[in-house]
């Protein structure tokens, strides 16, 4: 079966050549939303000639000099390595500085270069800060319509449109710790979608992850505001597409396909998600009867009998909440306003109406975290194996990563050993009570928390990583030997170290609302309530 393009693509005058690139497999790549939306809002455009570009792209029709720009969303810390890696199957140098005028001008977006951009900002031409849907076609017109200046000239005048950072043109002023722009301290707001209309799969695809699923985001954000959740505050404040303009969309995925997927950091937060399940069930009922439903992480708080009857009878057997802390205590204070009593209410609910079993999800090393609020998710999982023995449960574990532009941006992360050890004792503990665990990679998570609060001081390390092999030791080595002929400090300060409230950090020029003063506010609200308990 071939792609099934849901849009409609205009004869081509082919004024300017874009390459997409997606930094995995065309797998993950064709299930990609952000990214598939995207190439959709350009390939609309008559003007505009678009090849889609994946790690495992053999064949294109353009070659890398009749490209005129390429753009890379980047949703993970680790995608530089398939940037990199695709970059190369095209001889394009890594650097920007490294490119001349023969080369396209190549971009980046995506949460990850949202969030903090430092450390791959000297890959870049230039970086979209936000919501690409707002400003993509805006920044391909001004190349297009400047297609006779140089590179340098046009990146002047792409800074000038809201949104877009330059990073050649900054400096990093090391008195004043900050980015710079012609001697002032530089700044950069980041764009949001008002979430007008809802995203919707642009192409299905047998070839996709997710085949042949029509996916709606329905939601961007998440008011829950966790103290270390990038995906809330990053996206503030939460938007909420029309009831209307969902249902429009559901009925126009079942045109081509019986699967359905819900999107959202927290889609139960729709006010009014019910409804959006009241009518996924009538189209079943009258005239869908192999409907399928897959949908994001539920809140535990609100599951209500419809919505499990909704998942059951459209095929789920699982699904997915999170509860992030084992105590209630450590629940209040990273404002994970859940409670024990919710959580066996939802799963009475899940239980009762047909689902088979939940997969949670739970972090350990948040701050102030005790030995006893790890025993609390051993204590939790026996509750709950003794009350609900037919019902199966799976534990998934990562580790807290201090995340940019979140109140607890400044917090420190535990070390390896100390992280490490609460896992055993976790995969011990679970193992005698038959319930099944699944932890992620301390060393992993580590190196990903080093990316998270870098700066542009680590460009180089990551392309000695790459050449390195990319692994989990290619990490380790290069930076212990690059430390010792480069000016990088200890790792640890990029991963573990705690930050000083009023500190200057690599991202601070990224203005986000609802702003750093608030951040520090929030921080302090949750510490105080910490010193209460």
């Amino acid at each position: 079966m071939s792609d099934i393009i849901l849009y409609d693509i205009p004869q081509k005058s082919s004024e300017i050549n874009i390459w997409m690139a997606f930094p995995a497999m065309t797998s993950f790549g064709m299930s990609s939303l952000g990214y598939m939306s995207i190439v959709k809002r350009l390939d609309v455009r008559s003007d505009y000639y678009v090849e889609k570009i994946f790690t495992d792209t053999t064949n294109t029709k353009l070659k890398p000099c009749d490209v005129d720009v390429m753009g890379f969303s980047v949703s993970f810390e680790i995608d530089f390595l398939g940037i990199f890696k695709i970059l190369e199957n095209f001889n394009i140098p890594l650097k920007s500085s490294q490119r001349d005028e023969t080369y396209p001008i190549i971009f980046g977006g995506g949460p990850v270069l949202t969030a903090n951009p430092e450390p791959y900002c000297e890959f870049f031409d230039f970086i979209i800060i936000g919501d690409a849907e707002e400003i993509d076609t805006n920044v391909i017109d001004v190349i297009k319509d400047n297609k006779n200046l140089t590179k340098n000239e046009k990146l002047q005048k792409l800074s000038k449109v809201k949104g877009i950072y330059v990073p050649s043109l900054t400096k990093f002023d090391e008195k004043l710790g900050v980015l710079t722009l012609n001697g002032e301290p530089y700044s950069v707001e980041k764009i949001s979608s008002p979430l007008c209309e809802c995203i919707t799969t642009p192409v299905l695809s047998e070839n996709s992850f997710f085949s042949n699923t029509y996916v709606i985001e329905i939601v961007r954000g998440c008011p829950q505001r966790c103290g270390f959740c990038l995906a809330s505050y990053l996206n503030l404040p939460s938007r909420y597409c029309d009831l209307n303009k969902i249902i429009e969309k559901i009925d126009e995925g079942l045109k081509y396909t019986n699967k359905i997927a819900l999107l959202g950091a927290l889609i139960t937060a729709h006010p009014q998600f019910e409804k959006i399940c009241e009518y996924i069930l009538k189209r079943k009922q009258e005239d869908v009867p192999m409907l399928e439903l897959s949908v994001s992480s539920l809140r535990a708080d609100s599951i209500s009998p419809l919505i499990i009857k909704t998942l059951v009878q459209c095929g789920q057997k699982h699904s997915t909440i999170a509860i992030e802390a084992g105590s209630d205590r450590l629940r209040k204070l990273i404002n994970k306003n859940l409670t024990e009593a919710q959580i066996f209410e939802t799963v009475k609910t899940a239980q009762k109406y047909g689902l088979k079993g939940l997969k949670i999800y739970a972090m350990i090393g948040h701050p102030s975290e005790t030995q006893e609020d790890i025993e609390a998710f051993v204590d939790l999982a026996k509750k709950l194996k003794t009350e609900f023995k037919a019902f199966e449960f799976t534990f998934s574990f990562a580790t807290f990563v201090p995340k940019s532009h979140t109140p607890f941006q400044f917090c420190q992360r535990e070390s390896i050993k100390s992280l490490e050890t609460k896992y055993e004792y976790l995969k011990k503990e679970f193992h005698k009570l038959g319930v099944k665990i699944r932890t992620s990679s301390v060393k992993w998570d580590y190196w990903q928390a080093l990316l998270s609060r870098g700066d542009r001081r680590l460009a180089d390390y990551l392309i000695s990583v790459y050449k390195n092999g990319g692994n989990l030791g290619a990490f380790k080595q290069t930076y212990n030997e690059m430390k010792k002929t480069c000016q990088l400090p200890s790792s640890d300060f990029y991963a573990t170290a705690g930050k000083e409230l009023h500190d200057n950090l690599p991202w601070d020029f990224i203005k986000i609302t609802p702003g750093k003063e608030h951040l520090i506010s929030e921080y302090k609200r949750l510490l105080a309530d910490y010193n209460k308990m």
